[in-house]
């Protein structure tokens, strides 16, 4: 898919974007335990991004599948361009308190609402068909590639100047997606198809719940995130109260996670031809169960980097078999409204877990709410086991 002049230049935009949007959650998390350290608090940044996903994810949807893309596409990273500039300039300024943040970061989740399920639905349009799984996976490279680079990069540039730099350089980010979009010259064009907006809203929904395979997918993706979210809900706490780190520390945690899910990137082909896909994702959970319970009952880094390696590998193997499993149930006229439901079930576990988990360490500590989602991940990788995700998925591939 590099060879194609138009991917290409997506794909390398896209990679600088997610390197900024890694860069932005280090300054995000830590600049919330300067304004207000309680757990709480330091969760809710995590909440305040998906909420708009759990609210706005299917009408972003429905949109997607009947607008021109490109030009919605280009009225998002505008957005988020402005509100994430507006933040580094706040920042810089010692102009912000916790509820400021928390309010800013809710309408850059209102961007990445709109922008994802859009994006997801043109890559077939980037790349030839018989590419197109190639392609999905050179985003998935992408998206870890930065996951690996951007927090370690953040930590030291954020212990030198601030968590502004790390906002600054996020804005900078858009403005190179959106000069992929401006030479997109885009032939394709959406259609209603007859239907009114609520009446594809409706389609969308109810083939996300009638399609078995379609229906299994969003189960295992809510049984896995609600407890696996106690990982990013508590991570800047564990660093600096429970570790004594500092922000390169929380940096360097966040790329060990990035460096497990490219380590599982290079495993996951012959992991999905050795076993079935349900034993992939239930082996994965409970990898990262066991990355989560060491977490939360060490409190020496050497073991907690290990364990956060392990966790990226879990979280790796475990969403994008899932995502995969999604992109193969769905028809292309349908394709933005169910990854819009399979973001929602993301954001929606991803919200309610953050919130949960944060309340839990408030009333029994941090480590002690680890290790008890550690076992509630364990308990859902058996119960998930009930919920086939694709019958016969190796021969359908």
């Amino acid at each position: 898919p590099l060879s194609n002049p138009v991917f290409r230049s997506f794909w390398i935009a896209s990679f600088v974007s997610n390197l900024g949007t890694w860069m932005h959650e280090i300054g995000a998390g830590w600049l919330m335990t300067e304004l207000e350290g309680t757990p709480q608090m330091v969760s809710a940044v995590r909440t305040a991004m998906a909420t708009p996903i759990v609210l706005l994810a299917i009408p972003a949807g429905v949109l997607a599948d009947r607008i021109d893309r490109r030009k919605l596409l280009l009225a998002t990273q505008f957005l988020m361009l402005v509100t994430t500039a507006t933040l580094a300039a706040l920042t810089a300024a010692e102009a912000m308190n916790g509820w400021l943040l928390l309010g800013i970061t809710f309408v850059i989740g209102f961007g990445w609402t709109l922008h994802v399920p859009t994006w997801q639905a043109s890559i077939p349009e980037l790349v030839p068909r018989k590419q197109l799984s190639r392609a999905i996976a050179l985003g998935s490279v992408s998206f870890n590639l930065a996951r690996a680079g951007g927090p370690a990069l953040a930590g030291a540039l954020v212990a030198i100047t601030g968590p502004w730099i790390a906002f600054a350089f996020n804005a900078f980010s858009f403005a190179g997606v959106i000069a992929a979009l401006l030479i997109w010259r885009r032939e394709r064009r959406e259609s209603s198809r007859g239907l009114s907006f609520y009446a594809s809203l409706y389609q969308g929904l109810r083939f996300a719940y009638r399609d078995l395979p379609m229906r299994h997918v969003l189960i295992r993706v809510m049984l896995f995130i609600v407890p696996a979210s106690a990982l990013w809900a508590l991570l800047p706490l564990v660093v600096k109260t429970r570790l004594d780190w500092g922000a390169d520390g929380f940096g360097i945690l966040v790329t060990c996670v990035g460096a497990g899910a490219l380590f599982a990137a290079r495993i996951l082909p012959v992991l999905h031809h050795r076993l079935k896909w349900d034993a992939a994702v239930a082996s994965a959970m409970l990898l990262f169960a066991i990355g989560l319970g060491a977490t939360g009952s060490s409190t020496n880094r050497w073991v907690v980097v290990l364990a956060t390696l392990a966790m990226g590998c879990g979280w790796m193997i475990t969403l994008t078999t899932l995502n995969t499993a999604a992109q193969m149930t769905l028809p292309s006229r349908m394709r933005a409204r169910g990854m819009s439901c399979y973001l929602t079930a993301m954001a929606l576990s991803m919200s309610t877990g953050s919130f949960f988990w944060g309340s839990v360490a408030e009333a029994v500590g941090i480590g002690t709410a680890q290790k008890i989602a550690a076992i509630t991940v364990m308990v859902t990788a058996a119960i998930g086991l009930r919920f086939r995700i694709i019958p016969d998925a190796q021969r359908r591939r």
